[in-house]
């Protein structure tokens, strides 16, 4: 999941008191699924529940909406912005709201589902303003925190344990794959050598320090960008698995969606779109199974970007299967 955040606070919601944010690529997001009245779709990473919203008004009663996501505190949150406006449970009944389930955990497990299930599947890749605001959580650099970096609280792996405890080969080794940042090795080397290594603040110093000497040259890239910023990435991205779990994602997509079902994607980094990319266009081309709908990623108009900066990076990806 990318730098870009899809999920901005900006007060309150509908229904009252309902937390509201702004998800990137929303009107094209929901233009490519082409939203069936009625329908089965599945939103892999409900997030705070922006798409979703925007997709069960469209199912209508006889719609069922599955939303997926690793973060519970997210999930609590989307669970009140997705319940029907503000109705009784009798009148639940007789609303025009489609049945909604949510599920905690990957979306790598739909790899698990047998047979086609979906009239559409979404992914926003983005990290969620709540995990990134919330210094607790050690996604960010910007307050000092504890180096957790797990968006499921329950998962094992935390960035702790990766930043003190691999070898500095492996560790370069991560941080390159993931960060595509080519001084990982550098940085591998001043990291290890600063062991234990505790916080955010204290990880962000470090790396600072071995990166600085690279940011006096011509790199226009490197000096607008703070030196921690694709290492912070790789550890996040290594701890979540989150390139395995979403090349299991799209290896599922299409057996999961029906004849004319719509995948889309908005990834936040090369390395995420990358694999969509090369997934549709495999899908498309030798598999027969895709008919490919972005022959060029969509991207964020400058007005939305000046609206929501972390949206600047977003690509959208859509294919329908045939």
């Amino acid at each position: 999941m990318g730098e870009g955040s899809t999920d901005t606070p900006q007060g309150v919601g509908h229904g009252g008191g309902r937390a509201s944010h702004v998800p990137v690529l929303l009107k094209e997001a929901i233009d490519f699924l082409a939203v069936r009245r009625g329908g089965t779709y599945i939103d892999a990473t409900v997030g705070l529940g922006g798409h979703s919203y925007e997709i069960a008004k469209r199912l209508g009663a006889p719609g069922h909406l599955i939303g997926l996501d690793k973060d519970p505190a997210a999930l609590e949150i989307a669970g009140v912005r997705l319940r029907a406006p503000d109705l009784s449970k009798a009148e639940l009944e007789l609303s025009d709201w489609p049945l909604i389930e949510l599920r905690q955990g990957s979306f790598a497990s739909l790899a698990e589902a047998r047979g086609p299930m979906a009239d559409g599947l979404l992914a926003d890749l983005g990290v969620s303003s709540l995990q990134l605001d919330d210094a607790a959580r050690g996604f960010s650099f910007q307050a000092d925190g504890p180096l957790d970096m797990r968006m499921d609280p329950h998962s094992e792996r935390t960035a702790e344990q990766v930043v003190n405890h691999l070898d500095e080969r492996q560790l370069a080794d991560v941080i390159y794959e993931f960060g595509e940042e080519r001084r990982s090795r550098r940085i591998a080397r001043a990291i290890c050598r600063s062991r234990p290594i505790r916080s955010t603040a204290h990880l962000a110093d470090v790396i600072s320090a071995a990166a600085r000497p690279m940011n006096r040259g011509h790199d226009k890239y490197d000096r607008r960008i703070h030196p921690a910023t694709l290492t912070f990435q790789a550890l996040r991205i290594f701890v979540n698995r989150e390139l395995e779990d979403l090349q299991a994602l799209l290896q599922a997509a299409p057996r999961i969606l029906k004849p004319g079902g719509r995948v889309v994607v908005i990834s936040f980094h090369s390395l995420e779109d990358r694999i969509v990319k090369d997934a549709f266009r495999e899908g498309g081309m030798k598999d027969k199974y895709y008919r490919v709908l972005t022959k060029k990623p969509v991207t964020a108009s400058e007005e939305e970007s000046d609206r929501n900066p972390r949206g600047r990076s977003a690509k959208l990806r859509a294919a329908e299967r045939v």
